[in-house]
C-alpha cells in the first residue's frame, strides 16, 4: 500500500511524511500540519490470523484510557475522528528499542522501566504489547507507543513472551 498525500482528522488536513508501520490493526503515519509532526493511525480491516477484532477504534480509544489511568508513559491522544476510522497522537520522536538493538545501543534503564509498568500493568489485570518495536526511549524514558492493552494472562506478560524479542543475543 502507497502513503496518500494527505490525510484528513475531524476538520484538520495532515500532509503525510512517510509511512512508520503497520500493525495488526493499522497503518501508522508520520504526518504534518505545517507546524508539528504527529502519528495519525488509520484502522485497517485486514485479516489476522492470530487476533480477533471488535471494534477497533473503539478498542484503541477503551485501551488509551486504561494505559493512562495507570500512568503508562505513552503519547497524548490528540483527536478521534470515528467516522474515518483514525486517531491522532502525539509523536515520540527517535527510534525504536529494537532499532536500537540492531544498532548495537542498550541501556539497561529501559528494561528497569519496563518492569515498572508490569508492576502497575499486573496488578491490574493487564498486559501491553511488549515488543521492542511499541517502545522509544526519548529523554531518559521509555515510551510505550502503542496503545494496545490485553486482559493479564501469564503467557503474555514480559516475563513469558517479551523478554525474548527484548533480550536476544547480537
Amino acid at each position: 500500500m502507497s502513503a496518500p498525500q494527505t490525510l484528513r482528522v475531524l476538520d484538520t488536513e495532515y500532509r503525510v511524511l512517510r509511512l512508520l508501520g503497520k500493525g495488526k490493526g493499522g497503518y501508522s503515519y508520520l504526518v504534518t500540519d505545517g507546524a508539528a509532526e504527529y502519528v495519525l493511525k488509520q484502522i485497517h480491516h485486514e485479516p489476522c490470523s492470530y487476533y480477533t477484532f471488535g471494534d477497533k477504534l473503539a478498542s484503541e480509544l477503551r485501551d488509551y484510557e486504561t494505559l493512562r489511568a495507570l500512568d503508562i508513559p505513552m503519547p497524548r491522544l490528540i483527536a478521534a475522528d470515528a467516522q474515518r476510522e483514525r486517531i491522532l497522537k502525539e509523536y515520540i520522536a527517535g527510534a525504536t528499542v529494537a532499532e536500537r538493538r540492531a544498532a548495537g545501543q542498550w541501556d539497561a534503564a529501559w528494561l528497569e522501566q519496563l518492569h515498572a509498568m508490569c508492576r502497575r500493568l499486573y496488578p491490574a489485570g493487564w498486559n501491553i504489547d511488549y515488543y521492542p518495536t511499541n517502545f522509544v526511549p526519548r529523554g531518559g524514558v521509555l515510551y510505550y507507543i502503542d496503545y494496545e492493552c490485553s486482559p493479564y494472562s501469564p503467557q503474555w506478560d514480559f516475563a513469558h513472551w517479551g523478554v525474548q524479542y527484548w533480550m536476544q543475543p547480537d
